[in-house]
């Protein structure tokens, strides 16, 4: 694993690291803060301008956060640069989120050889400019399914960071600060890299093998630690499902323990969370491809499409046809209900209304609420 992070005895010292940060639209908020930031903070550690940053947009208009925040942007794509580093900053519904503009602009700045990056969906922009086939990437978990089914060229992977040769991609939320610091390691030395994360009150600077969390599976880790380790098995093997007694076997303890652990700690038997499991991968596919019916039923295990339909409609509410005319409906305001029409001025409505086209919306109830505990046939 090697990048070409620039090595500061071939560079004038005067002349500052140049980084570009690419603004999709809907970009996530907290991924460009954190990883701006380590650049800033190294320059103050360093008395000296080591890093100097631009913010861009296609045309140069302002850039709206998932959070309905707006940044204004220091340039468009139209202008001239000169980059060392530029990374893509996505967010929500990433995959109608970008234009044909920037994907060409991508892939002008890798003809450039210039290091390029992405931090949460962000990849998912660089695998549709063909920027990482043949590359190692890491993403934000609620991307990965779209990643794998629309990029098979591209070695996605489930830790919280990648740097491989001229690329560098990262999952969401806090982790690109690790990431940058892990890059300014490598360009200073670990000294300066430490230094910025006892100014970020960081305790524990995380590392690119670390596995990022997915969807409940920390709780079931404090739960129990064999619990944890079922549900991995089980995220593992979506397509084809192992049997119960398997799955006992290979978490080294007997089935009727393993029904214990999931009756006690999530209410309800491994079977039906095991259900919950696949349809919520099911869901993510519905909302964020265009897989047909028939093809995310065989994708997510379920013998027919007649069963899957069935079975997704008593858990999730709605059948997955409607589920995904859900989504779609969700990218146009005239859509939208009433009163969320006239309530547009809000920014928290804006994004909750963008938000509607995400796999994620409203799964904190589902899991409690919805008949993931009830008898359901399963396969």
């Amino acid at each position: 694993m090697t990048a070409d992070t620039g090595s500061l005895a071939n560079r004038p010292t005067q002349v500052p690291y140049r980084v570009g940060f690419l603004l999709i639209d809907n970009f996530t908020l907290i991924a460009l803060a954190t990883a701006v930031e380590p650049l800033r903070m190294a320059n103050q550690l360093a008395g000296s301008e080591l890093y100097s940053w631009k913010l861009l947009t296609a045309e140069g208009e302002p850039a709206r956060a998932s959070d309905g925040i707006t940044m204004l942007p220091d340039a468009s794509l139209r202008e001239a640069h000169i980059f060392d580093l530029v990374i893509v900053v996505a967010g929500v519904d990433v995959v109608h989120s970008f234009s044909r503009k920037e994907i060409n602009w991508l892939k002008q700045m890798g003809r450039r050889r210039v290091l390029l990056g992405a931090v949460c969906t962000g990849p998912y922009v660089l695998a549709s400019a063909g920027l990482l086939d043949g590359h190692s990437c890491s993403a934000h978990w609620e991307c990965l399914e779209a990643m794998q089914e629309g990029f098979p060229r591209v070695q996605t992977n489930n830790r919280l960071f990648t740097v491989e040769r001229e690329r560098m991609t990262c999952t969401g939320g806090t982790v690109p600060m690790h990431m940058m610091l892990s890059f300014l390691a490598r360009r200073h030395g670990q000294e300066l890299a430490n230094g910025i994360s006892h100014m970020f009150v960081c305790d524990r600077v995380r590392e690119e093998r670390e596995q990022q969390p997915m969807p409940m599976r920390p709780q079931l880790v404090c739960a129990q630690p064999k619990l944890a380790e079922a549900a991995q098995l089980m995220e593992a093997n979506i397509e084809e499902p192992i049997e119960l007694q398997e799955l006992a076997t290979l978490t080294r303890i007997s089935r009727r323990q393993l029904e214990r652990l999931f009756l006690k700690h999530l209410g309800c038997t491994p079977s039906r969370y095991y259900l919950w499991v696949r349809l919520n991968r099911a869901r993510r596919l519905l909302k964020q491809t265009s897989c047909s019916i028939v093809e995310i039923a065989s994708m997510c295990g379920f013998v027919s499409a007649t069963h899957f339909s069935r079975c997704y409609r008593k858990t999730m509410g709605q059948a997955p046809k409607y589920e995904r005319m859900t989504a779609c409906a969700a990218e146009t305001p005239g859509d939208a209900p009433e009163d969320i029409l006239q309530s547009l001025h809000s920014s928290s409505l804006q994004a909750l209304r963008r938000a509607r086209s995400e796999p994620t919306y409203g799964t904190f109830k589902s899991f409690k609420h919805t008949g993931v505990g009830e008898e359901t046939t399963s396969g």
